[in-house]
């Protein structure tokens, strides 16, 4: 008989705590959770605590409940299908590179990369047009890496466990002024000669992907680029009231 391998109880608890949440559609109470999970409620707690702090789940403002996080899709993305998010934002992709004239990226975390979804190009031989695309980036250096630094929660650990010194000083500098400022700016730092603007979109407060905006950088210099993510910003949020 095979031997029952040793199990770590708070491995198995938190296992059992993102069923219970998924089995309930995505969000329930503390009570519940503890109740459903035979689990003391202080117990419970601390396990989504920690599992806040890591991005699987996460508190909505004036909601009582847990909800799942965005680091279970993050992970489910890595072999899973955006084509629904792809839909989506196709039109928003288009609407922003209608009006700036540049090429329109969308991206979103997948592990410790950022995975490009889809690209927009008004010049493109035919005409505008819109490409499906699969492409991996490392996450820090560029604009869309540097918006997910700063808003999706466990990030940057996740980043840290695979590259211990990929987030130094002046990665940091960057990350906490893509918080301040709302979107994140690429001069020449991740491909010479290019420059871009990256800002997220969010759902349910949460943010799932971001759109960049990239070119030359004799097109698009820092001032043109702030004056765009603005603009970005408008057509995203337009984006985010619409009825899926």
């Amino acid at each position: 008989m095979a031997s029952v391998p040793k199990r770590i109880q708070s491995i198995v608890r938190s296992a059992a705590i993102l069923e219970i949440m998924a089995q309930q559609g995505g969000s329930a109470r503390l009570g519940e959770i503890a109740a459903k999970a035979g689990m003391e409620k202080t117990t419970a707690h601390n396990i989504l605590q920690t599992l806040d702090h890591l991005g699987y789940v996460q508190r909505r403002p004036g909601d009582m409940r847990y909800h799942l996080g965005g680091r279970i899709l993050n992970l489910s993305r890595i072999m899973g299908d955006d084509h629904d998010l792809r839909t989506r934002m196709r039109p928003t992709l288009e609407a922003i590179a209608r009006h700036s004239g540049a090429t329109v990226h969308l991206g979103v975390p997948s592990g410790d990369e950022a995975a490009y979804l889809d690209r927009v190009d008004p010049h493109a031989a035919q005409g505008p047009a819109a490409t499906a695309v699969q492409r991996r980036e490392a996450i820090e250096g560029s604009a869309v890496g540097l918006v997910f630094l700063a808003f999706v929660p466990g990030m940057g650990q996740r980043v840290l466990s695979t590259r211990a010194h990929a987030l130094d000083g002046r990665v940091r500098e960057q990350i906490e002024a893509v918080r301040l400022s709302g979107y994140a700016l690429d001069l020449e730092s991740y491909r010479p000669g290019q420059n871009a603007v990256a800002v997220p979109w969010r759902e349910h407060g949460e943010v799932r992907a971001a759109l960049a905006l990239t070119g030359p950088c004799a097109d698009l210099p820092r001032a043109r680029l702030v004056r765009l993510a603005w603009m970005m910003m408008t057509h995203v949020a337009r984006a985010t009231v619409q009825p899926c």
